[in-house]
């Protein structure tokens, strides 16, 4: 059998010799015939016994493509000629049938199908998976088949069965090619079925063997100069015929132009759009699949009843002043568009409405009519259009699936899928995609040809993306899929309480496109006095295989997670409002006003742009995760809903703490000290009084070396994302790197403003800097030295009152390798390692008999610290998976469902210290 891919062998030329006598004339070969089967259709041989069907097989189709009947019989009852287990053997030959048409492998049946039912069951298996059906009859005399018969012994047939199933097939002839079979193949005689050639043909869509690169464009619907501007914008060189029309477009060298149909109807040059597009695919430039569009115009121009709406009337009008011919060429053309390709090695897929994985390269009815207009739910919207199913969401192919139909306001990825329809007649765009680059190109349109039965932007948060927000996608019982961490599954009261948070008080929720993960304390110290200690997260992350860690101080304040714009404009491009972006905490809450805020955002978005950040990545916009440190009581209730700032809101309730205890517990010991000098049974009262009271000094003590608030700064630890880049894995001298150019030109520029205003006292802006760095150093976890030292500055930063140190591996994510009993895994991102101070200041004053008392040695480290480091691997691996789906340029609500994920978790009733 000749396949697609089988290189055709070039014929050795004889040695030349003159000849001694005229050449006979060359005999006449006989003809032969050729039989076309196409890959991964269903092949039924139809013929008596003994016609020659097994050896036909095995002649022109591999051992594994044939499922035979007999074999069947004899995998099931050990006998081939078994008829008593005929049915079971045929119920294992379709589910072997069936299995192997799912996978999309060429099946034929070796058995006699002679039967219209036995037919009927093999071409339902073929529909039900989308294969085509072909026949080929063996008609062999029933006097060759019964002489055959004779010379096999291990088969024995009455002398009546073999006429009686030549009768069968006779009859069965005529209408094979009705019953459902592309093709119907007959070979008349053993000499022709001897001499016959299988060759195989690819199927319509497989054009896999096409690699690219391409440049995929979205619905054009009449838009002629429009498409003209957005292949030059491409790089294609314009082809004009005597008229000046365009009839062709030459690619840049190498790539290939694919439309995704729709090219006509609605807009003002129909029949331009076909001339230049039936030029490039006549010429090689370009393929194109059909619309939903392009079947309605063809049927129009067969002259069938069509109703004519959505734009068919104005495409018969332009085409009816076309000349004959042209819509002769015109009918040829749709009609002989494929309703998908497969294309790159399978990698690629492109059609007009969309397509799931189990219908790539198929071909029937169902397969057709979902690739032209989708799938729907049988409802229709507030417009009168048909709502349709959400394909796309759900979808988890290897195969990235290009398609339009549905016109969204910007094209985005979701689920390896862009839909490329972006309303160019509608008012909206005319886009294309780089194939492999993943690289959008838009064109404007240059007016709104045709006015638009639903709106083609919503108002709504998300809307501009075509899928406006919605609470279904965060509320109730769900999961969220992740590249890191597997699935994470929130809970439905989780997600209730995020829910309640965001609506409380959030920033815009088109901005708020990451929140950050819990960080968790270390384990359990084991030196006496201290209940966390850097000894533990060094052997905590020895024992995971690091053997680098980064150690930067723990600023006091919140965390903080900053947006920032190079200009209005492009925020507005990928998140929707205008402006120069945000600054919200943990849980989504502004943390400034607007004027402090639009202040903070201009000196950051100063920094980026001298610091060369925005240019270096190619964006037009920065995400950092930070800290606020510094924090003054005045901005205590900055915030919507008086949302206060941790920093602040707890140094006030510290101060309450030690004024109030000092008013009430001297007096309290006094009286206890009095009541045991005159005998009273009063010791173990007066012991919890007098430990309290030396809590109170060590509390007061701490309260008094914390640092003072002054003036707010940000302290950027890491660049998180970008335009098209999640930045926030990998190693942590890049980040760094990063975050010391940002600071540093912050710093530069306010040196330059501080010699410049103070030649102009009138000028009473604040020059000082408004980024900080952030003290840190690294630690080799092997090498006592290294971490002796590091613990040294460990505890001279906590003993001046400094908060503690983040200890994190030198490159993220890391994930600990299989070994000695234990499966690899995620390894944390990061641990707190806080001074005895600074949690005298987090927990008040208690005693050790209270769980988390700074001065325990023996503080539990399982339980509620298992599950905080759980939470916070989940917390991080979501955290990555929106920053994954907003570099990607997934549309809002999909990144949403990771943020709010984050949020839910959050919520969990876990140990409450921070």
């Amino acid at each position: 059998m000749t396949r697609p891919d089988d290189a055709p062998n070039a014929p050795t030329p004889a040695p030349a010799r003159a000849p001694d006598r005229a050449p006979a004339p060359a005999p006449t070969p006989e003809p032969h015939p050729v039989l076309l089967l196409t890959e991964g259709s269903l092949v039924l041989l139809v013929g008596t016994s003994a016609a020659g069907k097994s050896t036909f097989a095995r002649r022109h189709f591999r051992p594994t493509e044939v499922v035979s009947s007999d074999t069947c019989r004899a995998l099931v009852g050990d006998d081939e000629n078994d008829q008593s287990v005929t049915a079971d053997a045929f119920e294992l030959l379709h589910f072997l049938v069936g299995k192997r048409l799912a996978a999309g492998r060429l099946t034929v049946v070796d058995a006699t199908n002679l039967q219209v039912n036995a037919r009927k069951q093999l071409l339902a298996v073929a529909r039900e998976h989308d294969a085509r059906a072909e026949a080929i009859v063996l008609d062999v005399p029933p006097g060759v088949c019964a002489e055959r018969n004779r010379t096999r012994p291990d088969r024995e047939l009455p002398a009546y069965v073999i006429p009686r199933q030549h009768r069968e097939l006779r009859a069965s002839l005529p209408g094979l090619a009705k019953e459902g079979f592309r093709r119907v193949h007959v070979l008349r005689g053993a000499a022709e079925a001897a001499a016959a050639e299988v060759v195989l043909e690819r199927r319509r869509a497989d054009l896999r063997h096409l690699a690219g690169p391409f440049d995929l464009v979205g619905d054009v619907h009449g838009c002629r100069s429009e498409l003209e501007t957005l292949l030059g914008r491409l790089g294609y060189r314009l082809v004009r015929d005597a008229a000046g029309r365009p009839v062709d477009a030459v690619p840049p060298v190498g790539r290939t132009a694919v439309f995704v149909g729709d090219l006509v109807d609605r807009g003002p040059d129909t029949p331009g759009v076909l001339r230049l597009v039936m030029g490039m695919v006549a010429a090689g430039h370009a393929l194109c699949v059909a619309g939903n569009h392009e079947l309605k115009v063809a049927r129009a121009l067969d002259g069938d009843r069509v109703t004519l709406s959505y734009g068919l009337r104005e495409s018969m009008e332009q085409l009816g002043a076309e000349p004959a011919g042209f819509r002769a060429e015109v009918r040829e053309f749709v009609r002989g568009l494929a309703d998908h390709y497969l294309l790159d090695g399978g990698a690629l897929v492109v059609c007009h409405a969309g397509l799931p994985e189990r219908y790539h390269g198929r071909s029937s009815g169902r397969v057709r009519s979902h690739a032209l207009y989708g799938g729907t739910t049988g409802e229709t919207d507030d417009y009168g259009l048909p709502v349709r199913q959400a394909w796309a969401e759900e979808y988890r192919g290897r195969p990235l699936v290009v398609y339009g139909h549905t016109p969204l306001p910007v094209a985005s990825f979701l689920h390896n899928t862009v839909c490329l329809d972006t309303g160019c007649v509608f008012g909206g765009a005319l886009t294309a995609l780089r194939y492999p680059e993943r690289e959008l190109v838009r064109v404007e349109a240059e007016r709104r040809w045709y006015e638009p039965v639903r709106p083609l932007l919503s108002g709504a948060p998300g809307g501009r993306e075509g899928r406006p927000l919605d609470v279904a996608d965060v509320a109730g019982p769900h999961t969220v899929e992740t590249a890191l961490h597997g699935t994470v599954a929130v809970r439905p009261e989780n997600a209730a309480a995020a829910l309640e948070t965001v609506g409380r008080s959030a920033v815009d929720p088109r901005l708020l496109v990451y929140l950050p993960p819990s960080v968790p304390p270390v384990a359990a110290g084991r030196r006496p006095g201290f209940a966390e200690h850097p000894d533990e997260a060094f052997a905590g992350y020895r024992a995971d295989g690091v053997g680098r860690v980064l150690c930067a101080e723990l600023l006091p304040g919140p965390r903080a997670v900053v947006l920032v714009a190079r200009d209005d404009a492009a925020l507005a491009r990928r998140f929707g409002p205008a402006g120069p972006g945000a600054v919200w905490s943990r849980t989504g809450r502004a943390l400034f006003g607007r004027a402090e805020e639009a202040e903070l955002l201009a000196r950051l978005r100063a920094a980026a742009e001298r610091s060369g950040l925005f240019e270096e990545l190619g964006s037009g916009w920065l995400l950092l995760d930070a800290a606020l440190t510094g924090l003054p009581a005045s901005t205590a209730d900055v915030g919507p809903a008086g949302a206060g700032l941790p920093g602040a809101s707890r140094q006030a309730r510290n101060a309450a703490v030690v004024a109030s205890a000092g008013a009430f517990l001297p007096p309290v010991l006094a009286a206890l000290e009095r009541a045991a000098a005159r005998g009273l049974d009063v010791a173990g009262v007066l012991d919890r009084q007098r430990g309290l009271a030396a809590d109170l000094r060590d509390f007061t003590e701490a309260h008094r070396r914390a640092p003072a608030p002054g003036r707010p700064l940000l302290a950027p630890f890491r660049l998180l994302a970008a335009e098209g880049a999640n930045l926030a894995t990998g190693p942590e001298r890049e980040h760094l790197a990063r975050i010391d150019r940002l600071v540093e030109a912050d710093r530069t520029a306010s040196t330059v403003r501080t010699a410049r205003d103070a030649r102009d006292a009138r000028d009473a802006r604040d020059t000082r800097a408004a980024l900080h760095r952030t003290a840190h150093r690294w630690v080799d976890t092997a090498d006592e030295a290294s971490t002796a030292a590091a613990v040294a500055w460990w505890e001279e930063l906590t003993a001046g009152g400094g908060a503690g140190i983040v200890v994190r591996p030198s490159v993220s994510p890391t994930r600990t390798a299989p070994g000695e009993g234990r499966p690899g895994g995620l390894v944390q991102p990061a641990v707190l390692v806080r001074g005895r101070e600074w949690l005298r200041l987090v927990h008040g004053p208690v005693r050790p008999q209270h769980a988390g008392h700074p001065d325990r040695p023996d503080r539990p480290s399982g339980g509620a610290l298992g599950l905080r480091r759980s939470l916070a691997l989940r917390e991080y691996a979501l955290g990555l998976e929106a920053l994954d789906r907003l570099a990607a340029g997934e549309p809002l609500w999909r990144v949403h469902q990771a943020v709010f994920a984050v949020l839910a978790l959050e919520s969990e009733p876990l140990d409450p210290r921070p």
